[in-house]
């Protein structure tokens, strides 16, 4: 009928490959990888002249973002765990095909002092901070309480919560009137997992803090925004991120039938940095393939 499709069965619908990968995971060597807009993003020239740093910006969600935004128009650093250059260099490839000035910024956020390197090394190299996408995440599924080592605790706030509060904190002097901040959620903001109990936590962390910033930065003309994924096709998958034996019916579960690709997510994060959201500040955006994002 038209130009219609069936969301069901857009992107890949069927099981996936049972497949695992070591810390850390790389995109390219997914079965299927998945599709961040490489060849179907289209851009507007909505964030023409802006300039953007995303974390976790080498693969899934973050490699979408990056993508999208270097062809709305804005000049893009991305941060990624060391070891991951081969994602990387490929986004990099991109965004400068696109004629935009690209940062490629390998930094373990669990590391002191990290996340306000990354955004001092972006103001030095473009010379402004308008976009910060707070994306970059650790994900271990563990089915029993007694295998969650406290340093699995501490890390993953330290990447998920602690960074972003410190990204934060170094990048308010250099966000003007009309600057964006995008958090990632989790619909684990909303419905915590019992399989991954300290990932569900801190982004119930995340949810908090994108409201209180928001709060916060309103009266300096910044809007502050989240995006809560459901079960997106990103190497976070593989790195231990579900259970043993549950990649292949990964998101087969949700109302839709099928687990979402990262460039689902793309315009949605185009939207919350683009002046199209001049009235929005203060929400989290499911995305989610149906999945309540309700209290």
């Amino acid at each position: 009928m038209g130009n219609l499709k069936d969301p069901r069965k857009m992107y890949h619908a069927d099981k996936f490959p049972d497949q695992e990968q070591d810390t850390p995971a790389i995109q390219n060597k997914m079965d299927p990888k998945p599709d961040c807009g490489e060849a179907s993003y289209k851009g507007h020239g909505r964030l023409e002249g802006r300039n953007a740093l995303i974390t976790g910006g080498d693969s899934g969600i973050g490699r979408a973002a990056a993508i999208a935004y270097a062809r709305e128009g804005a000049n893009v650093a991305i941060h990624f765990l060391p070891g991951e250059e081969e994602d990387a260099e490929e986004v990099k490839g991109i965004i400068e095909k696109e004629g935009r000035q690209s940062l490629l910024l390998p930094y373990d956020l669990r590391d002191e002092g990290a996340a306000t390197e990354i955004v001092e090394k972006t103001v030095e190299a473009f010379g402004a901070l308008d976009i910060l996408v707070l994306n970059a995440a650790q994900q271990i599924a563990q089915t029993e309480l007694s295998d969650i080592s406290m340093k699995q605790v501490e890390d993953t706030f330290k990447v998920n919560v602690i960074s972003m509060v410190e990204s934060v904190k170094a990048a308010e002097k250099y966000l003007e009137p009309g600057s964006a901040i995008v958090t990632t959620a989790s619909v684990n903001t909303f419905d915590p997992s019992e399989a991954m109990m300290d990932y569900a936590a801190t982004n119930g962390a995340v949810g908090n803090f994108t409201v209180s910033w928001s709060k916060y930065f309103a009266e300096k003309g910044v809007r502050v925004n989240g995006v809560a994924p459901g079960p997106i096709w990103t190497p976070l998958q593989l790195d231990n991120g579900q259970p043993e034996g549950a990649i292949p019916e990964f998101g087969q579960s949700v109302p839709l039938g099928r687990a979402g690709q990262p460039v689902e997510l793309a315009p949605v994060y185009v939207l919350l940095a683009s002046d199209e959201a001049s009235y929005i500040t203060g929400q989290i955006y499911g995305v989610t393939g149906g999945i309540p994002t309700d209290l």
